[in-house]
């Protein structure tokens, strides 16, 4: 479908980061089980290029362009520039369309400074607020959903609820921090809108079938520590482990959508793994003796230094990449997830324990050389099966890929 077709008048939904990992998911289920038009804002030169690209994507997730594409239309777009880029007629056409908004575009890197953080995920949340302002005055606005993380909880000790936002935390990086300031946004120029917060935790890939479009935060450790990399770990045992995989994350925003003024917490919580338990799984699945757990500061100051000027070149860079993920191995923060599941209740959307499907997660970063060699993932939905429990499963074993990779996109 051409974008700003005047003879459109569906009312749909605007969805941004639809070519990302976590929006083409939640554009797969939109396509499947909904007759709305989405409106993806896809970052590109022209409408053109934004069509290909997100034609590209619909033919990865589902297998063809069609019969979606007639459903799909693509807008370029650029949210960290004034209006996004579009004409003001392109707006207010936009806006008259937009009866929901799901905005879950964001730089997810870990080592990106504060003031580019900032311009992605701050200033593009508050273009979208702009949007909704519209949209709202239009007439057509339901809600605005927007996807936060559960990491604004920063540094903090102890238990952090889907009520808190900011309660003096700090931030192991300024992805934390500019999502953060991205909430504190909406709060201050969204308070007369129709607005909802989605805060995942850390989102691996699908729990039925390994597959997953970006290979970092938990990837690149385990990646690094099937190659040896890791003598030794800063971290804690009992420190949790919070991850949730994209089929639950991508469920529960389209199961909870369109609830304004709630915030919902997508994690595991009570379900969440610990440090100790990675180490154990890890370690059968690669064969590899666990490394010794030492508290952060002495393994920062102590070993650290000397293991990343000596060894193996491979050894080195590994641990020098690992660098921005140490942080999460001593996360002290537990995510209440109370209202969540309570609105879940019934809806069979739960999150499954990572002990019953870290094989498959294994198995397809494997397969797909850890990023290199990636499969599409309509290949893999019909080998997909409901998640298990290791210990009911036979292990299969296998050396991984020692080849480099992005860790970051």
């Amino acid at each position: 479908m051409n974008a700003f077709d005047t003879s459109n008048d569906a009312p749909g939904v605007v969805l941004t980061g639809a070519t990302g990992f976590l929006g083409g998911e939640l554009l797969a289920r939109l396509l499947e089980r909904d007759n709305r038009t989405i409106y993806a804002l896809v970052r590109a030169r022209d409408d053109a290029e934004a069509e290909k690209r997100l034609r590209q994507t619909i033919v990865n997730l589902l297998g063809r362009a069609e019969p979606w594409t007639h459903r799909a239309v693509a807008i370029a777009a650029d949210l960290t520039r004034p209006d996004m880029g579009l004409d003001g007629w392109q707006r207010e056409w936009l806006a008259g369309r937009a009866q929901q908004i799901i905005h879950c575009a964001a730089s997810v890197s870990f080592t990106l400074g504060l003031t580019e953080s900032r311009r992605i995920n701050v200033e593009g949340t508050r273009r979208m607020i702009d949007l909704a302002r519209l949209a709202d005055a239009l007439g057509a606005l339901h809600c605005l959903t927007h996807v936060s993380t559960a990491y604004v909880a920063g540094t903090l000790h102890g238990t952090f609820t889907e009520d808190d936002l900011d309660v003096g935390q700090g931030f192991r990086n300024a992805y934390e921090g500019s999502k953060l300031e991205a909430e504190l946004a909406l709060r201050r120029y969204g308070r007369d809108l129709p607005i909802q917060v989605m805060r995942p935790s850390i989102v691996v890939g699908d729990s039925r079938t390994g597959w997953t479009s970006s290979f970092n935060v938990l990837y690149w450790p385990l990646r690094a520590f099937a190659s040896g990399a890791y003598p030794a770990l800063p971290a804690r045992r009992s420190a949790p482990v919070d991850v949730v995989p994209v089929d639950y994350v991508a469920d529960a925003i389209l199961a909870l959508a369109g609830r304004p003024g709630t915030t919902y917490h997508l994690t595991a919580s009570e379900q969440a793994s610990s440090i100790g338990e990675l180490v154990e799984l890890a370690c059968a699945r690669f064969e590899r003796p666990a490394p010794r757990l030492l508290p952060p500061a002495l393994y920062r100051y102590g070993l650290h230094p000397l293991l990343a000027r000596t060894g193996p070149s491979r050894r080195r860079k590994a641990l020098r990449r690992s660098e921005a993920f140490f942080p999460y191995f001593n996360i002290a923060a537990r995510y209440d997830n109370q209202r969540a599941r309570a609105a879940l209740q019934g809806t069979g959307i739960e999150v499954p324990p990572l002990r019953a499907y870290f094989d498959r997660l294994v198995d397809y970063a494997l397969r797909a050389d850890w990023g290199h060699a990636p499969l599409p993932r309509h290949r893999l939905a019909g080998v997909a099966h409901p998640p298990r429990d290791r210990h009911h499963e036979g292990r299969r074993r296998s050396r991984p890929s020692t080849g480099t990779h992005r860790v970051l996109r």
